[in-house]
This record gives structure tokens, sequence and C-alpha cells, in this order.
């Protein structure tokens, strides 16, 4: 009698127990499970930005750079035919591959045609970027774990950008619609820099209109940045909201002021967030002391490039290799020309 009330005891015991520390059905499980759409982390991602659509012939000589300064991951400017050469599935399946050979851990690939929309004339709206990558699809399906659709660069300039969060769901929509279960990154309004907190202040709900909940947003920080409050209080907002936040494009000069780039690199760290400089080499109409190297050559960097390659991608060298922040010594102008990177606008 004794014995089998303590094994039915024991039986009892066990059972609760199990049931206890059985997996729910909650809201982490729901979160894992998500993780089947192959979402990119970017909070570890280091990298540059390059220009391929100006300069198709330097690829491999840029990834190549770019990789041996330790950067892990890069940001490439394409092109969707509104105004500038379309880049073709079969080129992007290259860039693809050449990148996957250098090491990276990911790059992003970016429409550049978007950029001012609004306000530039010439630009192509967020649809005709979806539309591009839906053309390209081809090149981009089984590329989830290694590819970020940056569906358009600096997609409003400083008009009409009330538009920004209807027309940046409905771009996500089209390519969910269109079976693109990558992870997709939004650049913000205002040439790239939301000072009108258009993005931040829309940022939930455009995340929350995504079914994958695979979305990163992605700020630029030229001359609105140029202090550490101001950098500090928006990385904080996205922070608080559990929201991802990438910086795109960053330099340490600008026509529209002076960045702080040692805040934007030191900051972007301590809250875990990913970033981008602009840019490797290329740049134009009064923006040339944004490259980082000169002649495409990793071997001859700029100021520019000296500082990032330290303080950035935490490589030594024996360049300066100060943590403060690199002084301008001119404020510089910017010419609008349709041939060069730059634009008339804030941003690049």
């Amino acid at each position: 009698m004794k014995k089998s009330v303590i094994i039915c005891f024991l039986f009892l015991l066990t059972f609760f127990y199990s049931c206890s520390f059985t997996p729910q059905n909650t809201e982490i499980d729901t979160i894992i499970s998500k993780s089947k759409n192959k979402a990119i982390n970017t909070s570890n991602l280091l990298g540059i930005n390059h220009a391929h659509c100006w300069y198709r012939d330097k690829l491999d000589v840029a990834l190549t750079g770019i990789r041996s300064w330790g950067a892990n991951s890069v940001r490439i400017v394409l092109a969707c035919g509104k105004r500038w050469t379309e880049i073709p599935a079969s080129e992007v399946s290259n860039i693809i591959a050449l990148s996957k050979t250098k090491g990276f851990s990911a790059i992003i690939l970016e429409v550049h045609d978007t950029t001012g929309y609004g306000e530039e004339g010439a630009a192509a709206s967020l649809s005709e970027a979806a539309d591009y990558w839906i053309r390209i699809k081809n090149s981009l399906i089984g590329q989830e774990d290694f590819v970020i659709i940056n569906i358009g660069n600096e997609p409003y300039g400083n008009a009409n950008y009330q538009n920004w969060t209807r027309d940046t769901t409905n771009a996500i929509k089209k390519l969910r619609d269109a079976g693109f279960t990558h992870t997709i990154m939004v650049d913000a309004p205002n040439w790239g820099q939301d000072w009108s907190f258009t993005m931040r202040d829309n940022a939930e709900l455009v995340f929350n209109s995504d079914p994958q909940k695979n979305i990163v947003f992605s700020i630029h920080m030229y001359g609105v940045f140029d202090t550490v409050a101001e950098i500090t209080n928006y990385y904080e907002y996205f922070k608080k909201k559990g929201l991802p936040l990438y910086i795109g494009e960053f330099g340490y000069n600008h026509s529209d002021g002076n960045p702080d780039e040692e805040a934007i690199v030191k900051y972007a760290k301590q809250y875990g967030y990913g970033y981008a400089g602009w840019s490797w080499c290329g740049n134009g109409g009064g923006v040339e002391y944004l490259d980082m190297v000169y002649n495409w050559d990793a071997n001859n960097p700029s100021q520019w490039g000296s500082w990032y390659k330290v303080n950035a991608l935490n490589i030594n060298s024996s360049s300066s290799s100060s943590s403060t922040s690199i002084s301008s010594s001119s404020s510089i102008s910017v010419n609008s020309s349709s041939s060069s990177i730059s634009s008339s606008s804030s941003s690049v």
C-alpha cells in the first residue's frame, strides 16, 4: 500500500514538474518562429558605401579594398534606370557572388534613383524602386541571409515628405506580395536626415505594417546631426521602442554643417547600431573630401579614410589614430550635377 502511494506521488510530481517547464505559445515563440525569414542582424555590421552604379568597372578593387580595412559589410549603390543606367539582374548576381568571396557578413543593396523624390524632379518614386527589385527578383531569391534590400536611397527631399509613411508601407507591401522575405531597409526622408522626425515618429507603424516584422530603419547623418544631444536623442528613441536602426550614411563634413562623426560612431557602438560611412571613392560635385581613399587605392587613405579606418573599423594604423573629430578648415559648397554622387541637398 505504501509503495503504491509513493509511486503515485512520484508520478504526479513528475507530471506537474514537466508541465511547469513546457514551453508555451508565447510572444517569444512567435519571435523565434520569425527567424525562418532569415532576418539579418544589422547591429554588428560595420561597413562603407561604394558607388557602384557610377563606377561599374571598380567593383573588384573597391570590394577588395573595403574588406582589407576590416569592414564586414558594404552598402552598394545600384540604379533602377530612372536617373541612371539600370543595373541588370546578371550584374547584381555577380555583385553578390563577388561580395561572398571577399568574406563580407552581409551586403546592403540600394536604389539611388529615389534620392530627393518630391523635391528632385528626376527622382524615382519608392513604387518605381520596388518595381526594379521585382524585375531582378531572380538574382535575390536564395540570398535572404546575405542581402539586405534598401528599397530606395533618401526617398524624399524637403518637399512632400509627409507622404513618406504611406509610400514606404506601400513599397514594403509590394515587395512582400511579390514573395520577398528579405530583411528590408528603409531610408528616412529629408534627404535621409529626418529633421522633421517623420520616420522616427512613424517607424512603429511602418514596422508593424510588415507581416514579417523584418524591417530596419536607416538614418543618414550629416549636418543635421552636429551635436551629441541630437545624435543620442535619435538613437535613444529607437532603442526605447525596440526598433532596429542603422546609420546608412555619414561623413565628417558636409555643405549643410559639420556632423559629429566621433559621437555618431561612439554612441552607435554603445547603443548597438551598425553603420556605413560615405564613401569609398569617386565623389564629385564638391564633396570629394568624402572619399576615403585616393585613386581607389586602399593603401592611400584620405584624412577621412584614415580616421574611419582606425575609429569606426577599429583597425590600427600608422596614421593619426586620434579619436577626436576631424576639424574642417572651410565650408565646402555642393554643386548639383547629374554625373556626380552628390546633390544640391543637405545629404549625399
